[in-house]
């Protein structure tokens, strides 16, 4: 399980879920006693970012590495150097959250020295709900545009189709459906089927990716 490279760069379009499936990935890790640096790079949204959830990561051992500018009452995009520790200390299994679409994938080309072809993982996350993900055409252009941006290739596909606790099986069976005609389109394989827990029970398990059931670690309880 999770068998994938050392530096895994989770990208995709804001409200994807690319943050809860990064924190989830972290903490998945960390239980299989790995020493795990979660990067936030992600200096575009100013809501649900992974190092909002510092403070109970680092209680699972989990180093996160967010913004240099260190006080509650600002929020000035600016990335830490730190960043460059996990990147360049091979004992790290390191997951870097990028800015959620080719804007934000702009802080990544900074690192492309450090991004060598098959050293690195860069997955896309799809939810096929979201307006700009919806068509096969959009997605593939989305990618592109990411690749071209950040200056490093997507290596694979993470369907994470879902309506936050509304989510149904035939979400996540829609989201599959598109990101195997995606991946038949451009030879990008489909990873990681991400899925709030009760949902991923039911999945069939005949589907193309690996089923990774998820938490909600950034929807507080009372957050539908």
């Amino acid at each position: 399980m999770l068998n994938d490279k050392r530096l895994r760069i989770i990208v995709g379009h804001y409200g994807s879920g690319k943050t809860e499936f990064s924190i989830n990935y972290a903490v998945k890790l960390a239980n299989m006693d790995r020493k795990v640096a979660l990067v936030d790079l992600d200096v575009v949204n100013l809501y649900f970012r992974s190092r909002e959830k510092a403070k109970e990561l680092e209680k699972l051992g989990i180093r996160v590495i967010g913004s240099s500018i260190k006080a509650s009452a600002v929020d000035i995009p600016a990335i830490s150097a730190e960043i460059l520790a996990p990147v360049q200390d091979t004992s790290y299994d390191a997951i870097v959250d990028v800015g959620g679409d080719p804007t934000g994938a702009r802080s990544l080309s900074f690192y492309k020295e450090y991004l060598i072809e098959g050293q690195y993982d860069m997955f896309f996350v799809l939810n096929a709900n979201r307006p700009e993900t919806q068509t096969v055409g959009k997605v593939i252009e989305y990618i592109r545009r990411i690749e071209a941006t950040a200056r490093a290739q997507v290596t694979g596909i993470i369907n994470n189709t879902h309506m936050l606790k509304n989510t149904t099986v035939e979400d996540v069976l829609k989201g599959q459906e598109l990101a195997e005609r995606v991946g038949e389109k451009t030879n990008i394989p489909i990873r990681y089927i991400s899925a709030i827990e009760w949902v991923a029970k039911e999945l069939p398990g005949n589907l193309k990716g690996q089923i990774f059931p998820i938490s909600l670690y950034m929807r507080e309880e009372w957050m539908v």
